[in-house]
């Protein structure tokens, strides 16, 4: 049984490992919690979904402004469909100044690797969705 953290709603869900790749669905909003797509997340939803989701979590922060992110967005949103059994979610820095400041983000984009809570790798910079997806398997040991 692991337990996610709805980006949506903040509910805690606990879902068999199994049904981790069937587009289990949230209980308390009914939002896919395993979506094969980029969740937007606040600043104040973020230390509770990252310590809570027993999956792997891979964090974008970004910027509108940054020329770099634009063009890391559909890459990262690709990324997402080749890695199903990681949670990807993007972080406005702009609109959480705090957390960044908190992480130490330098630059943007930033990819953020998580796992149990805690962070275990970190690129900057725009790279191909297979380059990514490679990358994030590589640092889980897959």
């Amino acid at each position: 049984m692991k337990h996610i953290v709805c980006a949506s709603c903040g509910a805690t869900n606990r879902v068999e490992q199994a049904r981790l790749l069937e587009a289990p669905v949230c209980g308390k909003c009914g939002e896919e919690i395993m979506a094969a797509k980029p969740m937007p997340i606040s600043e104040a939803a973020f230390a509770k979904f990252v310590a809570k989701t027993e999956v792997p979590v891979l964090v974008e922060f970004w910027a509108a402004w940054c020329g770099p992110c634009r063009m890391m967005a559909p890459q990262f949103e690709q990324a997402a469909k080749l890695l199903p059994e990681v949670r990807l979610i993007k972080v406005d820095s702009d609109a959480a100044p705090q957390l960044s400041q908190q992480l130490a983000i330098r630059s943007i984009p930033s990819l953020v690797l998580f796992k149990d809570g805690r962070e275990i790798a970190r690129q900057a910079g725009v790279m191909p969705a297979a380059e990514l997806a490679t990358w994030v398997r590589s640092q889980l040991g897959r």
